[in-house]
């Protein structure tokens, strides 16, 4: 049973190994919070190499062989941590249209508790919140054991360069204050 602790917080019920309290302090988010208001910057016409290095991360994870489902609950959860509404926004759309469940999709910012996630997905959520929590975070050998029987060598760099890609995203949307009508991305 999970318990939610003050400051957003969780923790279960019984005895954890090291690995696994970490990774129960993961923050509970179910609403993002970015701040809407005019363009900061546009970046795609100040700085196009910023623009074009992301659309070439994006480019191969989109390559990479790993399942459309996979990466869209990886987008949507990391930017669920983020609090990025843009991509949130963008993520959900590009879920429905993937034809993900929506029970799953509702059910993304609980992932622990539900039932709806195959193991596969599971570990790629737990990798998700450990790398998109790294400072929060400890990302033990029994958490790198865990995901890399679900996802091996080189599916786990691709695993891994999705979170990083999205997290770059949230960073310049949240940042810059941008809109999801301008993403250079066709999804």
């Amino acid at each position: 049973m999970a318990l939610l602790l003050a400051g957003g917080y969780m923790a279960s019920a019984g005895d954890k190994t090291e690995g696994e309290a970490a990774r129960d302090k993961i923050p509970v988010v179910t609403a993002a919070v970015h701040t809407p208001g005019p363009l900061r910057l546009d970046y795609f016409s100040e700085a196009p190499g910023v623009l074009k290095a992301m659309s070439g991360l994006e480019e191969q994870v989109r390559n990479s062989g790993l399942e459309k489902s996979i990466l869209v609950l990886v987008k949507i959860r990391a930017s669920q941590l983020n609090q990025c509404l843009y991509c949130l926004d963008m993520h959900e759309r590009e879920a429905v249209k993937i034809a993900t469940d929506q029970a799953k999709l509702d059910a993304v910012a609980k992932w622990r508790e539900s039932e709806l996630f195959s193991p596969r997905e599971r570990a790629a959520l737990a990798w998700t919140d450990a790398l998109t929590l790294i400072s929060k975070t400890t990302i033990t050998d029994e958490l790198f054991n865990e995901v890399s029987t679900r996802f091996k060598g080189g599916e786990l760099a691709n695993l891994s360069l999705a979170i990083i890609a999205i997290n770059g995203w949230n960073r310049l949307n949240i940042g810059f204050r941008d809109e999801p009508q301008r993403c250079p991305i066709d999804f």
